[in-house]
C-alpha cells in the first residue's frame, strides 16, 4: 500500500469532523472517498497532507510514517493535493502557477512542463494566461497539474468535478484515468457516484464523520440504499 490512515481523527474545538478513519490506497490503485456535504471528506484530505492538524491517529506514506509532517514535507515526499477550491494565485500565469509547483517539488525531480501540456493541451495555449482569467474547467486542469509537476507517488484529488460542464467533466475522467496510468495512484473526494465508479476500485462512504460503508465502487453506484441514504 502506498498510502494508509489508521484511527485518523479531526476536530474543531469540541466538534469532531472525522472519526477513526482507516483507509488503505494500493500502489497505482484509486480510492474514492463519498459521502454528503459536511460527512467529513475534505477535512480527511487535508488531515493526510498535513494542512489542518490530527486529533489522534496515524498516516503513513510509502513505508514512513508522516503523521506529523507539514504540508510542504509531504509535498517533498511525493503526496500531492487538489484542492476543492484549487486555490490558484489569480496574477500568476498558467506557466508560472507550473514553476511554483516545481519549486515546492524540492529534493524531487519535478516533471517536464511538457508533460503536462501534454495532458492538457488547453493549457499549452493558455500559457501566458492570468489563472485568474481562466474558465472553472481550466483553472481545475491547472490546478491538477501543479500537483502533478511535483512528480507525485499519489494524489490527493478534493471534489475535482465540482462545478464542472458534462463535457469537461468527461475530459477530466479521462485524465485521471491517463495519470493512473502513468503509476500515480488517486484518493478521489467525490460527491457523484458515477464519476466515483468510472475512475475507482474501491470506495469509502462517510456520513458525520464516520465510515458508514466500504466496497467496490461499481457496488455503491448499483446500491439504492447507498444513494437514498447519502446521496439523495
Amino acid at each position: 500500500m502506498i498510502l494508509q490512515t489508521s484511527g485518523l481523527r479531526v476536530a474543531s474545538g469540541p466538534m469532531i469532523r472525522v472519526d477513526g478513519l482507516d483507509l488503505s490506497l494500493a500502489e497505482r490503485g484509486c480510492l474514492a472517498l463519498l459521502g454528503p456535504n459536511g460527512a467529513g471528506k475534505t477535512a480527511s484530505v487535508e488531515a493526510i497532507a498535513g494542512l489542518i492538524p490530527k486529533a489522534a491517529g496515524r498516516v503513513t506514506f510509502d513505508g514512513s510514517d508522516i503523521t506529523g509532517l507539514d504540508a510542504s514535507k509531504v509535498v517533498r515526499r511525493g503526496l500531492a493535493l487538489v484542492p476543492q477550491l484549487r486555490e490558484l494565485f489569480p496574477n500568476f500565469s498558467v506557466e508560472e502557477t507550473l514553476l511554483a509547483g516545481s519549486h515546492a517539488a524540492r529534493g524531487r525531480p519535478a516533471l517536464p512542463f511538457e508533460m503536462v501540456y501534454e495532458l492538457f493541451p488547453r493549457l499549452a495555449e493558455r500559457r501566458r494566461q492570468l489563472a485568474g482569467s481562466l474558465s472553472g474547467g481550466e483553472q481545475q486542469m491547472l490546478a491538477i497539474g501543479r500537483a502533478l509537476i511535483t512528480n507525485p507517488k499519489a494524489m490527493l484529488l478534493d471534489e475535482p468535478s465540482a462545478g464542472l460542464a458534462i463535457g469537461i467533466v468527461r475530459a477530466f475522467v479521462d485524465a485521471v484515468k491517463r495519470i493512473r496510468e502513468s503509476g500515480v495512484a488517486v484518493l478521489l473526494v467525490e460527491q457523484n457516484l458515477e464519476i466515483a465508479a468510472a475512475l475507482a476500485d474501491d470506495c469509502i462512504v462517510l456520513a458525520a464523520g464516520r465510515v458508514v460503508w466500504r466496497g467496490s465502487a461499481r457496488d455503491a453506484t448499483s446500491s439504492e440504499e447507498i444513494r437514498q441514504a447519502y446521496f439523495a
